[in-house]
């Protein structure tokens, strides 16, 4: 047999009833906001115009969406995720709270044919194959801003683990790489943007374990010149 749709089935993302709880919960506004998340928006909040437009790749289920309402922040929010379990989480709660579903779409970032006044990608590079050709199909897709958050250290580390946290039954790899710091800020700007590198509030720059791997998030507010 053969089949065009082994993403799905290969996809930690589709294989974890614990995160789908959770991003339920997210949606829902039963949980606290995540540090990263509300870090992400105040750095919007200084380089927003009205009728501007943010698109949020990896968005999950889109409770990011939440974060910019709380701050009165009214850009035009668009989500996009490769998991068509969650985005369909979204679809589901988020219109209860203004999000037209339409505004949550399902695609992966090689899928991306956009052009947006600001993009924001949090905690997702890290966890595929390399960042070249995702990272700049963002940084061609954005007018203005692109503030992402990665695991980022002065040495590099690539790996490729089990995650030993998803539904019974299901054993699936998934990718555990930190990025080397300068190359990682050439890379944005050889697009032409200015790169400003932030201190992760949750972790002030200690590694983070995940699916008991470290990781070593930073913020980076770049900025077409």
């Amino acid at each position: 047999m053969i089949s065009a749709e082994g993403w799905d089935k290969y996809s930690i993302w589709e294989h974890s009833s614990t995160v789908k709880k959770l991003y339920s919960e997210r949606c829902s506004k039963e949980t606290e906001e995540m540090t990263c998340a509300a870090q992400a928006a105040d750095l919007f909040a200084s380089s927003f115009s009205d009728k501007d437009t943010l698109l949020d790749v990896g968005c999950g289920s889109g409770y990011f969406f939440h974060s910019l309402i709380s701050r009165h922040i009214s850009m035009e929010y668009w989500g996009l995720d490769a998991s068509k379990t969650l985005i369909e989480i979204g679809k589901s709660i988020l219109p209860n709270f203004g999000l037209p579903k339409e505004r949550l779409i399902h695609g992966r970032i090689e899928d991306l044919d956009a052009k947006v006044d600001h993009i924001l990608c949090m905690n997702v590079l890290s966890n595929i194959d390399n960042y070249h050709r995702p990272l700049e199909r963002l940084l061609l897709s954005t007018n203005k801003t692109l503030i992402i958050r990665e695991s980022v250290a002065d040495v590099a580390n690539y790996s490729y683990v089990e995650d030993k946290y998803l539904d019974i039954g299901f054993n699936l790899k998934v990718h555990v790489n930190t990025y080397p710091l300068k190359k990682f800020v050439e890379f944005i700007q050889s697009y032409g943007f200015e790169v400003e590198e932030i201190v992760d509030l949750r972790t002030q720059g200690k590694p983070e374990f995940i699916i008991d791997y470290p990781h070593h998030w930073k913020f980076f507010r770049a900025v077409r010149i």
